[in-house]
């Protein structure tokens, strides 16, 4: 059995949490800033360090009281190290650094992407090899595993992610920052009336385009009002959504065919949406061979206890880090390799 307690706090959550074995929860403490940031429609990141640094050590206390652990039944400390603000990292990686030295602890090291993607665990173990699709604020990317713990980019956003598109989207329709869950909640009430175009759609290859949605949706309403026209804020959002999901849909859809796997997992913060995870649950029949898993939606914003899970991951094969650990804003996977004939 290994337990570790892991630290998140690369934007605006500050959580850490205490997880058994990279799939038993015992405790995830998570403060949000969300209505610190609303007003400014975004992650102000001088503010989210402030607030890192206000709720740091109350996270640590409550996770600690609330798992039951001692310290000294520790085995590690996980902590996100990139990507993400440097600001907000610099506080967590502080503190897992400050409480790993006190305790005597390892130091391991997380990329804040594979914490996404173990999350899956916490619903069902992933089977290996795998395909990973990562939808949030800051990432699209589609993610093949070929084994636990290795991770290659198979496709990519060219430019606005889809949770980013989301944000921009709904700050035009006048909705509070984040406005992920409010367009998703209005779609499920809406009908498809706008027929929005999907960016290379007619490309080979599993890369993603969103800023051309995002800029079609804001010439619709600014031609409405223009005319004098009433768009209704359900269907627009619906076809936002509709747009979105089929330009997810079909490329996992093209993944999948290309490299059989036995898990498809769904992470990341819009992994929590509604209509695509049905849209994903109903691609899956085509497979029948591939085990869908998304992330508990609990889990699929940022949070410690998926840190910990990823952390779980490197402990295992021994990868810690020195207290000079630095943080890594712009970490990603790497690229798989195309094949040349």
């Amino acid at each position: 059995m290994t337990t570790l307690i892991a630290f998140e706090s690369s934007a605006d959550e500050t959580s850490v949490a205490v997880v058994k074995d990279g799939n038993q929860v015992l405790s995830n403490a998570v403060a949000t800033q969300i209505n610190s940031h609303q007003r400014f429609g975004g992650i102000v990141p001088e503010v989210a360090s402030r607030h890192h640094l206000e709720w740091i050590t109350k996270t640590l206390d409550i996770a600690l009281d609330e798992s039951g652990v001692n310290p000294d039944e520790l085995d590690g400390v996980a902590v996100t190290y990139g990507p993400g603000l440097v600001g907000s990292l610099l506080v967590g990686l502080m503190g897992a650094k400050t409480f790993a030295m006190a305790h005597n602890l390892p130091l391991i090291p997380v990329n804040h992407l594979a914490g996404h993607i173990a999350a899956a665990n916490f619903n069902k173990a992933i089977e290996y090899p795998a395909i990973a699709l990562m939808v949030s604020g800051g990432h699209t990317e589609l993610v093949l595993m070929e084994k636990e713990n290795s991770f290659e980019i198979l496709g990519e956003t060219y430019d606005d992610a889809a949770g980013e598109s989301y944000d921009k989207v709904g700050r035009l329709m006048g909705l509070n920052y984040p406005a992920g869950k409010a367009i998703d909640e209005l779609a499920d009430q809406g009908e498809v009336t706008i027929d929005f175009p999907q960016a290379m759609a007619h490309e080979a290859g599993y890369d993603f385009s969103f800023s051309g949605l995002k800029s079609a949706v804001i010439n619709q309403v600014h031609n409405a009002e223009q005319r004098g026209d009433v768009i209704d804020q359900k269907d627009l959002a619906a076809s936002f959504q509709a747009a979105v999901i089929k330009a997810l849909i079909d490329r996992t859809r093209r993944a999948l065919q290309d490299f059989p796997v036995r898990s498809l997992v769904l992470a990341g913060g819009v992994a929590a949406n509604s209509g695509l995870r049905h849209a994903l649950a109903e691609l899956m029949t085509e497979f029948p061979d591939t085990d869908f898993i998304p992330v508990p939606k609990q889990y699929t914003g940022d949070n410690a206890a998926m840190i910990g899970a990823a952390g779980y991951w490197n402990y295992k094969q021994g990868i810690f880090a020195d207290l000079d650990l630095n943080t890594h804003p712009g970490l990603d996977f790497p690229l798989r390799e195309k094949k040349t004939d």
